[in-house]
C-alpha cells in the first residue's frame, strides 16, 4: 500500500494563515416566496406576510433560525426553509449540500459530491424543482432521470431554499413528495438603499491525493425606491482523488473480478446571476431574471480489473482466498469529460393595490444540457497468477502477483511482481471504446396568477404553460475501435508516479499519462476519419416534444386561529416520441405520442391552538411523469432471441394520494420543535423488468412481435410511503453571558413503505423495495455564537438504501453512510469575517453491495476536505 499525504502540516498552515480578497455573497436580501403562503425572506433583511408583519432579522445564526421558523410558521402548506445564510454557515458547495440541512432530505453522492436529492426516503424522480415559480426538469445521464442534479446550481447563487412537503393548487402536481422552489437574489427587497458589495474568497485542499480546493464569489448591487439593480458570479473548484475497488460475484458469492481503480478529478462549478428590477409605481413592480451555471467534470481513470474467473486459469477460486494461474488483467484508462449547463431566464410582473388585487406574471427559457465524452482505451495484461485474499475486510481485497510460466503440466509460478506490469499491454488487442452521450432540453415556460382578498376569505386562479424539446442519447455503444489499427500503442504512457491511495493494494501501481494518451489517441483518430460520434448506437437517439397546459382555482379562508386552503388543479399533459428500432439487420424510424388529463386537487389546514403551538393537516393528488429516455420507442430486437431491449412508450405516469399532519410548537423567543408523519399512496410504480410487449408496435417485415420479451422499465401496482419526522432548533438565548451562544439544530427521520409489481422470475405479484429508501435520515449540529465568533458541529447520517433497481426487483445496495462537518466563523469587524470549513471528517467510505454486505461491489473513499478564507460585506 502506498499513503501519500501531508495534510497534517498543511492543515496547521492554512489554519494559521486563513486568507484574504474578495468573493462570494452570503447574500442580505430576499424575495416573496412562492408557497401557497407567503414565506419571510432571508436573513439579513425584512420579511413580508401581508402588509404590516415585520420578523426581526440580525444577520446572525439566530436571526437565519428567526427567518427559517418564522417562514415555517406562517406558510399555507407543509415547508420546510433554508435561508441563505444559514447555508453560508456550512461547508455546502452545492444545492443538495444545503438542502441535506433539512428534515426529511438525504442526498445521493457521486464520488463523494451530493448530486441528488432524496426528500423522505422517495426515488428521486418524485422530487420536483422550480427556481423562482417556474418548474424545471432534469435530463441528467442521458434523460434518465427527471431528477434536478443539485450539484450543477452553486449554493452561493439563492437566496432562500422551500421544500414543499405538502401541495397547493397554485404550484405543479409533479411532485409526489417535495417541491423544492430555488429562490434567487431580489434587489429591490434589500433592506440597505445604494451600493452594496458582498463575496468571499477561499483555499484549501483534499486530503486524499493533496489536490488543491477553491472557491470565489462576488455579488454587486445597487438600489433605490425605483430601480434595483444585482449582479453575481460563483466559482468553485476541487483537485479530488477517489479510491475505488470493484467486484462482481457468482451464485457462490465467490469474486468473478476484482477491479482496482483510481479516479483524479478537477471538478468545477461556475455561476453567474443578473437581475434587474423597477418598481413603476405603487401597485407594480417589472423584473428580469436569469443566471447560467455550469458544472464540469475532467476525469482521468486508471483502472485494472483482474479476471478471476479466465477460461483459461486455473486453481481456486473462494469466496475469501483465492489462488490462479494464468489470469489476465483488463487494463481502462480515459481523458473523460462530463458536462452540464443551465441557462435560466425569466421576465415578468407583479401589481397589487390596496383593494386586495393582485396579478402577477412570468414568462421564461431554459435550455439545460448534459454530455458526456469517455473515449475508454481498453487492453489486456497476460500470463498473470494472482492470490486474493478478503478475509480480512471483504471490501478491500489484498492481491499478490506472480508471473505465469509454462510447465510441464500445466503452469508455473516465476517471479513475484512488485508492481502491475503496465508497460507489458497487449497493443495488437487494445481498443478504443466510445462513449458518447448528451441531451439538450429547450423549454418555454410561462403563468399568470391572480388573487383577490374579500375580509377573511381569498380567491386565487391561474394559469400555466410549458413547451419543451428534448433531444439526445442514453448510453448505447454502436461498436468499437481497433487501436492497432492506427498505430496506438498504450504502453507508451506508463510513468513511474505512485498512485495516491489509503486501501490496501499488496501490489504496487503507478499512474499512466491519461491526457497525453487521449491526445494522441485523438489525433490518430482524427488522422484516420475516425469519429467516435457515429459510433452512438442509433436505438439510443431519441426526440420528444413535450407539453403541458394547466390552471387551477384556490379559496383561502381565514378566520381567527383557523386557516383553510383548498382548490383543484388541472393538467393536460402531451408528449410527441421519436426514435429509431434496430430490427433485422436494419433501422426503422418509429414515432408515437401520448397524452393525459388529470385533476389534482388538495386541501391545507392550519390551526394555531396556542401563542406557540401551530397545527398542520394536508391532503393532495400528485403524479411522476417517466424520464425522457425511459419512455423512448428506440429498441434493438433479436429474432432469433425474441427480445427486445430499449425504452418504453407505453409506460404511465405515477399518481399518489398523500396525506400530511404535523404539531409545530414554537419557543418564545426563537426556534422549533415539531413532529409531522405523512403517508402517499402511489399507484403504478416504475420500476424494471423483462414482460411481453403485447402489442404490434414492433412489428415490421411482416414479423409479428406481440410475444417478444421487453426489457425495459414498466409499470408495477400500488405502493405506499410512510414516515415520522421529528425537528428541533433553537439557540439558548435564556442562559446568562456567554451560555447564551450555544444552540441546537437536530432531525431525525424514521421511514418505511414498499411496493407490488410482477416478478419476472415467477410471473406473480411480489413486494419490493423503493429505490432510495432508507429507513433512518439524520443530522445534528450543535452550534455557538458570541461576541463575534461563530461555530457548529454538524453531523448526517443515513442508512442503507436500494440504489439501483434491478430486473426482478433487486439491484444495488449502497451501505449507510455519515458525515462530520466542522465551520467557523469570526468576524473582524461589521465587514469582514474569517471562516474555515471542515468537512467529511470522518474520512468516510461509501459501499456499495450485491445482497449482503459479504459482497460489496463498489467501495470509495475521497478523503477529508478543508477550505479557508474570508468574507466581505459592506
Amino acid at each position: 500500500m502506498i499513503v501519500r499525504t501531508r495534510r497534517d502540516t498543511r492543515f496547521f498552515l492554512l489554519a494559521g494563515i486563513a486568507t484574504s480578497a474578495l468573493g462570494c455573497a452570503v447574500p442580505a436580501a430576499a424575495q416573496d416566496a412562492v408557497t401557497a403562503g407567503q414565506s419571510p425572506e432571508a436573513d439579513g433583511q425584512t420579511a413580508r406576510d401581508g402588509a404590516d408583519d415585520v420578523i426581526l432579522v440580525t444577520g446572525s445564526i439566530r436571526g437565519s433560525l428567526i427567518n427559517a421558523t418564522e417562514a415555517k410558521r406562517r406558510a399555507i402548506n407543509v415547508v420546510d426553509v433554508a435561508t441563505a445564510d444559514s447555508v453560508g454557515r456550512f461547508p455546502d458547495v452545492t444545492t443538495a449540500d444545503a438542502l441535506a440541512r433539512l428534515p426529511g432530505v438525504a442526498v445521493q453522492l457521486d464520488q463523494g459530491q451530493a448530486r441528488y436529492i432524496q426528500v423522505r426516503g422517495a426515488p428521486n424522480r418524485w422530487t420536483s424543482v422550480s427556481i423562482d415559480g417556474l418548474p424545471q426538469t432534469g435530463v441528467d445521464e442521458g434523460g434518465s432521470e427527471r431528477a434536478y442534479r443539485f450539484d450543477a446550481v452553486p449554493a452561493v447563487l439563492l437566496q432562500q431554499l422551500v421544500v414543499n412537503k405538502s401541495l397547493t393548487p397554485d404550484i405543479t402536481a409533479e411532485a409526489i413528495t417535495a417541491l423544492v422552489d430555488l429562490q434567487t437574489f431580489s434587489p429591490l427587497d434589500d433592506a440597505r438603499p445604494g451600493f452594496g458589495a458582498a463575496g468571499d474568497l477561499g483555499y484549501g485542499f483534499m486530503s486524499l491525493g493533496d489536490g488543491e480546493q477553491r472557491q470565489a464569489s462576488l455579488r454587486v448591487s445597487w438600489t433605490d425606491d425605483t430601480i434595483g439593480i444585482a449582479l453575481g458570479g460563483s466559482h468553485y473548484r476541487r483537485d479530488q482523488v477517489t479510491d475505488n475497488r470493484e467486484a462482481d460475484y457468482d451464485a457462490a458469492g465467490a469474486p468473478i473480478d476484482i477491479d482496482i481503480r483510481n479516479y483524479e478529478l478537477q471538478r468545477e462549478n461556475n455561476g453567474l446571476f443578473g437581475a434587474f428590477e423597477v418598481r413603476a409605481s405603487e401597485d407594480l413592480r417589472l423584473f428580469a431574471r436569469g443566471f447560467y451555471t455550469e458544472f464540469t467534470d475532467r476525469e482521468l481513470r486508471n483502472a485494472y480489473e483482474i479476471e478471476l474467473a479466465d477460461a483459461g486459469a486455473v486453481g481456486t477460486r473462494g469466496a475469501l482466498t483465492g489462488s490462479l494461474d494464468n489470469v489476465s488483467i483488463t487494463t481502462n484508462f480515459n481523458d473523460g469529460r462530463y458536462a452540464n449547463e443551465n441557462i435560466i431566464l425569466a421576465t415578468g410582473f407583479d401589481y397589487a393595490n390596496p383593494d386586495g388585487l393582485t396579478v402577477s406574471g412570468q414568462f421564461g427559457y431554459t435550455r439545460t444540457e448534459n454530455t458526456t465524452d469517455l473515449p475508454l482505451v481498453q487492453s489486456s495484461i497476460g500470463g498473470i497468477s494472482v492470490d486474493y485474499d478478503r478475509s480480512a475486510d471483504p471490501r478491500f481485497p489484498v492481491v499478490d502477483l506472480f508471473r505465469t510460466v509454462p510447465a510441464q503440466t500445466g503452469f508455473a509460478r516465476g517471479e513475484r511482481l512488485d508492481a502491475i506490469p503496465i508497460d507489458e499491454q497487449d497493443a495488437l488487442r487494445t481498443i478504443l471504446i466510445p462513449i458518447v452521450q448528451g441531451v439538450v432540453s429547450d423549454a418555454y415556460s410561462g403563468r399568470l396568477d391572480l388573487a383577490k382578498e374579500w375580509d377573511r376569505f381569498t380567491f386565487s386562479a391561474g394559469l400555466y404553460a410549458t413547451a419543451r424539446e428534448i433531444e439526445g442519447n442514453n448510453i448505447g455503444i454502436g461498436g468499437i475501435v481497433p487501436l492497432a489499427t492506427i498505430g496506438f500503442d498504450p504502453n507508451a504512457y506508463a510513468t513511474t508516479r505512485p498512485w495516491e491511495t489509503q486501501f490496501p493494494v499488496g501490489v504496487g501501481i503507478d499512474y499512466v499519462d491519461n491526457v497525453a494518451l487521449n491526445a494522441d489517441l485523438q489525433a490518430g483518430l482524427a488522422a484516420a476519419g475516425i469519429d467516435p460520434a457515429d459510433f452512438v448506437l442509433p436505438s439510443s437517439l431519441y426526440a420528444q416534444e413535450e407539453r403541458i397546459y394547466a390552471g387551477y382555482v384556490m379559496g383561502r379562508y381565514e378566520d381567527g386561529p383557523l386557516l383553510v386552503n383548498a382548490g383543484v388543479r388541472l393538467e393536460q399533459y402531451e408528449i410527441d416520441n421519436a426514435g429509431t428500432v434496430l430490427a433485422g439487420g436494419g433501422a426503422v424510424p418509429l414515432e408515437t405520442a401520448q397524452d393525459f388529463l388529470d385533476i389534482f386537487p388538495s386541501v391545507n389546514l392550519r390551526y394555531e391552538a396556542s401563542d406557540n403551538l401551530v397545527l398542520r393537516l394536508g391532503g393532495q393528488r400528485g403524479v411522476s411523469r417517466p424520464a425522457y429516455a425511459a419512455i423512448r420507442v428506440g429498441a434493438s430486437i433479436s429474432d432469433t432471441g425474441a427480445t427486445i431491449a430499449g425504452g418504453n412508450p407505453f409506460l404511465t405516469p405515477e399518481y399518489t394520494w398523500g396525506l400530511d399532519a404535523s404539531a409545530e410548537y414554537y419557543f418564545s423567543t426563537n426556534g422549533i420543535a415539531s413532529v409531522g408523519v405523512f403517508n402517499r399512496w402511489v399507484e403504478d410504480v416504475l420500476y424494471q423488468s423483462q414482460q411481453v410487449v403485447g402489442s404490434d408496435l414492433y412489428d415490421s417485415g411482416g414479423i409479428d412481435r406481440s410475444g417478444y420479451l421487453l426489457g425495459s422499465s414498466f409499470n408495477g401496482e400500488s405502493g405506499s410511503l410512510y414516515g415520522v419526522e421529528f425537528n428541533i432548533q433553537t439557540q439558548f438565548d435564556f442562559l446568562p453571558g456567554a451560555l447564551s451562544g450555544f444552540g441546537v439544530q437536530g432531525n431525525l427521520t424514521l421511514l418505511g413503505g414498499d411496493f407490488e409489481a410482477v416478478d419476472a422470475a415467477t410471473g406473480q405479484l411480489a413486494t419490493f423495495q423503493f429505490q432510495g429508501l432508507s429507513d433512518t435520515v439524520f443530522n445534528a449540529s450543535l452550534f455557538y455564537e458570541y461576541a463575534g465568533l461563530s461555530a457548529r458541529v454538524a453531523y448526517q447520517r443515513r442508512s442503507d438504501f436500494l440504489d439501483t433497481l434491478g430486473g426482478f426487483g433487486a439491484g444495488e445496495f449502497r451501505d449507510g453512510f455519515e458525515n462530520l462537518d466542522i465551520t467557523l466563523r469570526y468576524a473582524l469587524n461589521a465587514n469582514f469575517t474569517l471562516f474555515a470549513d471542515l468537512a467529511n471528517l470522518t474520512d468516510e467510505t461509501y459501499v456499495a453491495f450485491q445482497g449482503t454486505p459479504a459482497t460489496p461491489s463498489e467501495v470509495e473513499r475521497i478523503g477529508e476536505r478543508y477550505l479557508f478564507g474570508i468574507r466581505f460585506n459592506f
